[in-house]
């Protein structure tokens, strides 16, 4: 993918891109010549983004955007059509749930929360673009998912990925079986649908444990939001290659 004139630009959506890798992915698309719509559904949070990354010389508006909200994505796909379209879609806002989240411990309705928010929501917002996305010239969906979520790695016995988790880690699990749905559907249509984990990223998600700058996660997703056409559709990958399901 070309980056874009000034006068041409093409438009990006991050969703929860107040903060953390969400903020960062604005910022690396912006330096990539994108205009970008910064989603959160927090209106203090998203001004206050929005300010920050405008003064450090980014082309970015505001998208209020709940992504568990039927009517707020309606709103906010019709906000995008009014501002000329769209051409890259990061799915990255999320939630942990709380804890304790053993699955002998872990509740329905909190299963549920984080359902509605970390998968239904990717849903829900995918589908409601998908008509604009399908007008671009260049389309990307990247779906901000983690390594927490393989199968592979979750049941490798000596490289255990991450604590025990019944509500967050198996919505990235199934945001990947989502992720390689889209890429089947819309194989041919040139819009490219892949998924990537940012690392341990220290963030307000994990208590700012992680290793990693929130910069640094943003990496792998600023790639595949910027693919060239013709490029890989339906992958896992990190900032070491391709991951296993």
């Amino acid at each position: 993918m070309t980056e874009n004139t000034t006068d041409h630009k093409q438009t990006a959506l991050v969703t929860g891109a107040n903060k953390g890798i969400g903020y960062e992915i604005a910022a690396g698309l912006a330096r990539r010549g994108f205009r970008v719509g910064v989603g959160a559904r927090d209106a203090g949070r998203r001004e206050d983004a929005v300010a920050k990354l405008r003064a450090d010389g980014h082309d970015v508006f505001g998208v209020p955007l709940d992504v568990t909200d039927d009517a707020s994505v309606a709103a906010a796909a019709a906000q995008l059509e009014a501002e000329g379209g769209l051409a890259v879609l990061v799915n990255n806002a999320a939630i942990t749930g709380g804890m304790p989240q053993e699955p002998s411990q872990v509740s329905a309705d909190q299963v549920l929360r984080v359902v509605d928010t970390n998968v239904i929501g990717v849903l829900r917002v995918t589908n409601a673009l998908l008509p604009l996305l399908r007008r671009a010239a260049s389309p990307r969906i990247v779906n901000v998912s983690s390594t927490v979520g393989s199968l592979t790695l979750q049941t490798a016995q000596a490289d255990a990925v991450g604590p025990i988790s019944a509500a967050y880690s198996p919505t990235k699990s199934y945001l990947n079986a989502i992720t390689i749905q889209y890429a089947k559907e819309l194989a041919g249509t040139g819009i490219l649908v892949n998924a990537g984990c940012p690392g341990f990223v220290a963030t307000d998600l994990n208590g700012h444990r992680g290793t990693r700058t929130p910069e640094q996660g943003a990496a792998v997703f600023l790639e595949l939001a910027t693919l060239p056409d013709g490029g890989p559709s339906g992958t896992f990958r990190d900032d070491a290659g391709i991951q296993p399901w």
